[in-house]
């Protein structure tokens, strides 16, 4: 598959607002909305674009503390614990990894109290060897985390 500059402005365009209408990218990339409809069909039957999301700011649902957190599981346990944690609504993101963690994980919590609930449950899991939370004081850039 080869993506020319046409479909990275499109992709562009469609990750700051995925529901930008067609004619405002036609008109911007000097083509045709039909042009600009079958591009974007391409992209998505060879999984370029996998799918179209929404950003909520977690602050306003309620939700004060963010936390990104590196397990590291037993690897006889691995995918146990993720199939515990995938199934947790507070857990927002949940990844395999390499390097210092085999699992990283962002978590909504409403407060401190809730927040340190969550990381307890989470170490007390079994085959968790070790949790290492972070806290998220500021987010300094944002864009989909799902690559």
């Amino acid at each position: 598959m080869s993506i020319d500059e046409k479909d990275l402005e499109i992709i562009n365009m469609l990750s700051k607002n995925s529901r930008v209408p067609y004619k405002k990218i036609a008109e911007k990339l000097g083509i045709s909305d039909v042009a600009v409809i079958k591009r974007i069909k391409k992209l998505e039957n060879e999984g370029v674009i996998r799918r179209y999301t929404i950003t909520v700011d977690a602050k306003k649902l309620g939700y004060k503390i963010i936390s990104i957190i590196g397990i590291d599981a037993d690897p006889a346990h691995l995918f146990a614990v993720i199939g515990f944690l995938k199934d947790k609504e507070n857990v927002r993101y949940l990844a395999l990894s390499s390097g210092d963690h085999s699992i990283m994980a962002i978590i909504w919590a409403k407060d401190n109290e809730e927040i340190a609930k969550i990381h307890k449950e989470i170490s007390e899991i079994e085959g968790v060897k070790r949790v290492c939370p972070s806290i998220i004081l500021d987010v300094v850039k944002e864009s989909d985390p799902l690559l």
